[in-house]
């Protein structure tokens, strides 16, 4: 496989210094991997702290900045951050009103999230933790106990961002962040595998005829693959598992999100058969994304996320933001 990189072993510190170079309103710290608002810690404003392996950006140092989060602490591919990394970034970010933990429901994260809180709060940090864990696809995979965190992880990370941006206390943020993660699901699907730079090859064997409904943001396995489908149908697929799940009553945020390797020709031809689901099962779209944001590398895919939500949500959603991969509304 060929990549845009110089060797496996530095691919994340490039990025980042490439990161750094691109976002002067960000502090990168290349050695320590913590990604920063440049003027953190907010004084009279919760902290959002959240991160994962890398592979998937936008997330999570994407969505770092006024409106969103506070830090991001980014791992080796596709492998948890370090406690250490989660304890300095809050340290850095947190300015007497608390951290906020957003986790992806992924064995290394909960386990290495979770020991960093303990030793947060043993430096006096006041912290809550949510968990995003919105896939309907399969209830345990290789990487979890529990439904996968995906897609969500940006209508949280967004919505509670945007709650702490206005002053809301830890409290309310954390209550928002559950709310949010509880009015939501996705499903993924793949129609190629992805390549990490240490292998230099498909992570797994995906026929160039077949596709894998339910596939994980690793690669993990999905419900079942079959023989390519058409756009159409493979919406018909998805947004039905996220619905029989979901079973809105009310308004939704829909997000159209590629994995990496589809160009927005598809994604927007996608999201042209998605929202004809929605009308025909009679589901308000209330916003809609569409683009890169949760990917994997350079697998070719998409992935469907719906969240219900209510006017303070919506109100929230529609906040301003301003991050390198969200901006909108300053």
């Amino acid at each position: 496989m060929k990549m845009l990189i110089n060797v496996p072993e530095t691919v994340v510190a490039d990025a980042l210094r490439g990161m750094a170079a691109a976002y002067p309103e960000l502090n990168v710290d290349v050695d320590n991997r913590v990604i920063l608002r440049r003027d953190a810690p907010v004084a009279g404003k919760v902290a959002l702290v959240s991160g994962g392996g890398s592979g998937h950006e936008p997330l999570h140092g994407g969505f770092v900045g006024p409106g969103m989060l506070d830090a991001a602490c980014p791992g080796e591919v596709f492998t948890s951050p370090v406690p250490d990394q989660m304890v300095r970034a809050a340290a850095a970010v947190e300015s007497g009103e608390g951290v906020l933990f957003v986790v992806k429901n992924y064995t290394g994260d909960v386990l290495n999230f979770q020991m960093a809180a303990e030793l947060a709060e043993d430096e006096g940090v006041r912290l809550a933790t949510v968990l995003v864990d919105d896939d309907v696809a399969v209830t345990d995979s290789l990487y979890t106990a529990g439904r996968r965190g995906t897609g969500a992880t940006l209508f949280v990370e967004k919505i509670a961002g945007a709650a702490a941006e206005e002053g809301a206390p830890l409290e309310r943020v954390e209550a928002l962040a559950r709310q949010v993660n509880a009015s939501s699901r996705s499903f993924g699907v793949a129609l190629s595998a992805c390549s990490t730079p240490a292998k230099g090859g498909p992570t797994f064997d995906l026929p160039p005829g077949e596709l894998e409904l339910g596939v994980g943001i690793h690669g993990e396995p999905g419900r079942e693959r079959r023989a390519m489908m058409t756009a159409r149908e493979i919406a018909d697929f998805a947004v039905g598992a996220v619905l029989d799940d979901l079973r809105p009553t009310g308004p939704v945020i829909a997000l159209v999100n590629g994995m990496g390797g589809t160009p927005l020709l598809e994604l927007y031809g996608f999201n042209a058969e998605v929202q004809r689901v929605l009308t025909e099962r009679d589901v308000a779209v209330a916003r809609t994304l569409v683009g890169n944001y949760v990917t994997s590398l350079d697998m070719a895919g998409c992935s469907v996320t719906l969240c219900q939500v209510d006017e303070e949500l919506l109100r929230l959603w529609d906040a301003p933001v301003q991050t390198p991969a969200l901006r909108w509304g300053r």
